[in-house]
């Protein structure tokens, strides 16, 4: 239901006059439309007996859509009255808006942990039959790069243009990008998905390193207490952990160290205007030139492992060819869609509540994990990996508290 409000203000006609009759007594009536806007000024001459005349007569024509205008007499001039329809629900139409927009951001949200734990389980059942890191990370960069492409040339998202200055500034953040997803996927194949992604939750003690040692930024007294339930947990759950070896614990702690530089690097090398990309068109490119770097390091590591031979000898250890290429497919689809989805969250919510929220996705995968997998976890190792993603949790609070000012 909607109910009528008259709304008085200087403005053009919507509608082009119909008759060239400029006479100031012209009737009101009869041709409205002929009258010229009003000036500001024009608004303080009207008396109150015009001003009641007026909305007698806006009432007597209500069925009348259009806006009017109703001469001056006095200036020659003219204001503009409007029958505005005033909406009785936009009370309930602000909380229709608030909630569609909690359901769109609840939606993403699931994707984005849906998404990472379909990568997390089927990256690992695909490195346990197909031992061979650097081919598989090649080809899940190479299926992003594929989706990229497609996106630029579909105009579902603008081909941003690149300078000389910002591929300086991008190939090395794309070397360090290219390190970390390969030794995570290294990790990945030698110990379990919920050690890995505890191991992961140091990512918060390398920024603070790394911010001091290259940007020279030191840390609050909160950001350090945070890191402390951090490391003493990742180190209760590795101690206790099952599945531990060496190369999967060294792997997982270096793809720390090369995410948290590129965050840092980043910041540094990308700092004038000319050379800022936006997230995803940045995220885009570095995927791109790591899927170039990658392929023939994959083959020099790992030679071509796309024979018939090689897919056969995964396919005897529990996978068949055609389930091998579909995990495989799928995996690169969702490595590169769910790191899509959390930096359009990212445009959606405050930097800490996305935080917040890449800590909770930290705990699904590992407790999904866990259940998939039947992963063996122990009271102690349970306790580690609580305290240690506690510590992830209060860091993004405290990365996020502004100290009080000084006193003068």
């Amino acid at each position: 239901m909607q109910s009528a409000a008259l709304a008085l203000y200087p403005s053009t006609p919507f509608f082009k006059p119909l008759n060239k009759n400029t006479n100031p007594r012209y009737s009101p009536v009869s041709d409205l439309s002929s009258l010229k806007p009003l000036d500001l000024s024009s608004i303080h001459g009207l008396s109150c007996q015009k001003a009641c005349y007026l909305s007698s007569w806006s009432s007597f024509n209500a069925r009348i859509p259009e806006s009017f205008l109703v001469s001056n007499g006095r200036y020659d001039d003219s204001f503009k009255v409007r029958e505005a329809l005033v909406p009785e629900n936009i009370g309930e139409t602000k909380d229709s808006s608030g909630l569609s927009r909690t359901l769109q951001l609840g939606a993403m949200f699931a994707i984005w942990y849906l998404l990472n734990i379909y990568f997390n389980i089927s990256n690992k059942q695909v490195l346990k039959v197909y031992t061979f890191p650097a081919t598989v990370t090649a080809f899940q960069l190479g299926c992003g790069t594929l989706m990229i492409l497609i996106m630029w040339a579909s105009n579902l998202y603008h081909r941003p243009k690149l300078s000389r200055s910002q591929l300086a500034a991008i190939i090395p953040l794309a070397v360090i990008h290219t390190l970390g997803n390969l030794l995570t996927n290294v990790s990945l194949g030698q110990v379990n998905v919920s050690f890995t992604h505890t191991i992961k939750a140091m990512e918060p003690f390398f920024t603070v390193l790394f911010s001091v040692l290259f940007l020279g930024e030191w840390p609050t007294l909160w950001i350090l207490s945070s890191l402390i339930p951090v490391v003493g947990g990742v180190a209760l759950a590795s101690f206790t952990e099952v599945s531990f070896n060496w190369i999967g614990f060294c792997s997982a702690m270096a793809s720390n160290v090369t995410n948290q530089s590129r965050n840092v690097l980043s910041k540094k090398f990308m700092v004038r205007k000319e050379d800022t990309l936006d997230n995803i068109n940045l995220f885009s490119v570095i995927t791109i030139i790591s899927f170039i770097l990658l392929v023939p390091t994959a083959i020099l590591l790992e030679g071509f492992k796309f024979t018939p031979s090689y897919l056969q000898s995964a396919a005897n250890q529990g996978l068949n060819v055609k389930e091998l290429c579909i995990r495989s497919l799928l995996t690169g689809f969702c490595f590169h869609s769910y790191q899509q989805v959390s930096y359009m969250i990212l445009q959606m919510v405050s930097p800490v509540t996305h935080s917040v929220g890449n800590c909770v996705k930290r705990v699904v995968v590992i407790v999904s994990s866990v259940i998939f997998f039947q992963t063996p976890v122990s009271p102690i190792n349970s306790l580690g990996t609580a305290v240690a993603l506690t510590g992830v949790f209060l860091y993004s609070k405290a990365k996020r508290m502004k100290p009080k000012p000084k006193a003068a």
